[in-house]
């Protein structure tokens, strides 16, 4: 009588989940806001420390954009909302403000 033989995948194969690529919130310079607005919503947003938020506010003003936050893309999508749920700075608005501008791109 012939053996059978049972073919299992192999457990490498099996269990191995995939991650997801990581995304991150980029903060973009803006002119109209205040910088004390802007670290603000950095910190009631992420909970970053004010020394974390006038650095992230800073490197935007002189880079014209800041990764403020990286992770999954589902989360970085909820914190760019939640930046843009703000709204514009109500000390600037006769000044045109608008809510600060965030993008979600890949990280790099």
């Amino acid at each position: 009588m012939p053996a059978s033989t049972i073919t299992r995948p192999s457990e490498e194969t099996a269990n191995r989940t995939q991650r997801q690529p990581p995304y991150s919130v980029i903060l973009h310079n803006d002119d109209v806001n205040t910088m004390e607005y802007v670290a603000a919503v950095l910190r009631k947003v992420f909970g970053y420390t004010v020394e974390r938020c006038v650095q992230l506010m800073l490197e935007a003003h002189k880079s014209d954009r800041a990764i403020v936050w990286t992770g999954a893309m589902e989360l970085a999508e909820l914190k760019a909302d939640q930046i843009i749920s703000c709204g514009p700075d109500p000390d600037r608005l006769k000044a045109g403000a608008k809510p600060l501008r965030v993008t979600v791109e890949p990280a790099p």
